[in-house]
Formats: structure tokens, C-alpha cells, sequence
């Protein structure tokens, strides 16, 4: 199988990777030259064998748009885009529809995993039709983690589906994330506690709060044992307020969600070590960016 991969960034470059280690070719295409296979659009294009399957990993927004927009005015009819980047649902439903007219097929697909997928593989949630679906799967095959296919992978419902997951998704670990950042603001404001980290490395097994996210809490504070050079000023991708946003849109409570968003407001405007701790696990599933501390 040979596909094309738009986007080389901190999740494109290691998919391209994983992608070829299980025996796929991949011909990727990257506004940075040291990273990309090809010059430009129509070389991939050129590239890839048809029918062809093209996956957008490029960030949300202008860019998917302009993206898109381009693979609909050089593809063929019969070829299948997937969107894997962090696009609203809405837009899938506006590109799915705008490719048509074309006769080119559109998966939407959420992708999790960060800077560690390479390694650890990438949870995976798609959208769209099945038969889509189906032809695209030795590629979701190959990037999601080994084992039963429905413990990483879901074919989630119609176009948009896939995307509207992933939010929630992201919802929940804003959530999840803000949890453990209070717990480390409260046990380090104790002075009775004297081994902070080891509280939370004697977390990890046995207890009902292990998960990924606290043994990367563990990593952080092994690396930066005060988080000292992390400022708690702290971004929000998007997905938290699109949550929020469809809760309110369909009536459902989501508190827990809506507060952890406000605290990353409130993050950027007063010096709290629980949003240094939640920046500081951004980076360290996601490879986000941290801001140094003043």
C-alpha cells in the first residue's frame, strides 16, 4: 500500500515512520525541507498510485481549509482524503460535501497519542462511510497500537463523527489533567508532606487514579522536581471550548470539563502552581510548548 501524508509536523513526522515501519510507503509532503519526500502538491500527487489515499495532518482551521481546497481541485474521482488533524465536525461535513462534487471520498479521523504514538501507537477514532472506512483500515491498522483492534480503534459513525470524539476526548483529559494539578497545588502547600514526588510515583500501581497521565506527571516532576523553569501560564487547542460549547448546545452539565477550561483562563492571569503542573504535562504527551518561568 502507498499513501501521501500532508504534514510533517510533531504527529505527521512520527506517523510517516510507524506508517512505514509496518510496511506501508509513504510519500509525505512538508513546507520544511529537511523533512519532506516531495516538492510540492501535484509531486505527491504524481506519487501516489490511484486510486489514491491522502491523509491531512496539518494544523485545524486556514490551513486544513487551504489544504483541502487544493487536494479537491487536483485529485481524481474515486481518491479517499482523511483528515486526521483537530477539525471542528462541522468543517468535515463542509469538505466531505465540497469533495463530492468532485467524486473524491473524505474520512474524518481523531487521533491521539502525541509525541508517543510512535512508539506506543495512536488511538484512533474515524468517521465516515464504510466502505471508506474499510479501505482505509491497513492504514489505522498500522499507526494503532498492537492488539484487538476495538481497544484503539472505532469507526465511530458518519463524516464528523470521528472529530466530535476527539473533542470530547480532549474534553475529558482537560478534566482529568486539572484533577491531578490540584491534588500536586494541594499536597505541595502541606508541610507535613515531605516527598512529593514519591507520593505520586506510589500512585502508579495498585491505586484507582493510575493512568498514563499520572505516570507522565511522575516523568515531569523527575525532570523539573519544582517545575521551576515552566511558567503556569497555560494554552487551550480548541477542543476544550468546542466541548463546552456542544454541551451548552445540547443542554448536557459537563462542570467538571467548563472549570478545567476556565482555570487555563485564569492561568493566564496569576501565578498557580496546579497550571504549571498542567503545562507541564502538555508537553509531555503532546509535546506542547511551555512557556519559561518568569
Amino acid at each position: 500500500m502507498h499513501i501521501g501524508l500532508i504534514g510533517l509536523g510533531k504527529m505527521g513526522f512520527n506517523m510517516r515512520e510507524r506508517l512505514r515501519n509496518a510496511g506501508i510507503e509513504v510519500t509525505g509532503l512538508d513546507r520544511n525541507p529537511d523533512v519532506t519526500d516531495v516538492a510540492g502538491m501535484d509531486e505527491l500527487i504524481a506519487a501516489v498510485p490511484a486510486p489514491r489515499l491522502i491523509w491531512v495532518m496539518v494544523p485545524s482551521g486556514d490551513i486544513t481549509e487551504s489544504v483541502i481546497t487544493e487536494l479537491g481541485s487536483k485529485l481524481d474521482a474515486g481518491d479517499l482524503v482523511i483528515d486526521g488533524g483537530n477539525s471542528r465536525f462541522t468543517e468535515d461535513q463542509k469538505h466531505a460535501a465540497a469533495l463530492a462534487d468532485e467524486g473524491i471520498r473524505f474520512v474524518d479521523c481523531g487521533v491521539s497519542g502525541g509525541v508517543w504514538g510512535l512508539k506506543n501507537g495512536y488511538g484512533l477514532m474515524a468517521g465516515g462511510e464504510a466502505g471508506d472506512i474499510e479501505r482505509a483500515l491497513p492504514v489505522f491498522d498500522a499507526l494503532r497500537p498492537e492488539g484487538d483492534r476495538a481497544d484503539s480503534f472505532v469507526h465511530v459513525g458518519a463524516v464528523g463523527a470521528g472529530h466530535y470524539a476527539k473533542m470530547v476526548h480532549n474534553g475529558i483529559e482537560y478534566g482529568l489533567m486539572q484533577a491531578y494539578a490540584e491534588g500536586y497545588e494541594l499536597l505541595a502547600a502541606k508541610d507535613i508532606i515531605t516527598d512529593l514526588p514519591g507520593t505520586f510515583r506510589a500512585w502508579q500501581k495498585g491505586t484507582v487514579v493510575r493512568s498514563w497521565l499520572l505516570d507522565l506527571m511522575v516523568k515531569a516532576l523527575d525532570e523539573d522536581p519544582g517545575l521551576a523553569s515552566i511558567d503556569d501560564y497555560v494554552e487551550d487547542s480548541g477542543e476544550g471550548r468546542w466541548t463546552v460549547e456542544e454541551a451548552i448546545a445540547n443542554a448536557v452539565p459537563a462542570p467538571a470539563i467548563t472549570a478545567a477550561l476556565f482555570a487555563r483562563f485564569s492561568s493566564r492571569e496569576d501565578n498557580s502552581p496546579a497550571m504549571k503542573m498542567v503545562s507541564a504535562l502538555r508537553n509531555q504527551f503532546g509535546g506542547h510548548a511551555t512557556r519559561p518561568a518568569k
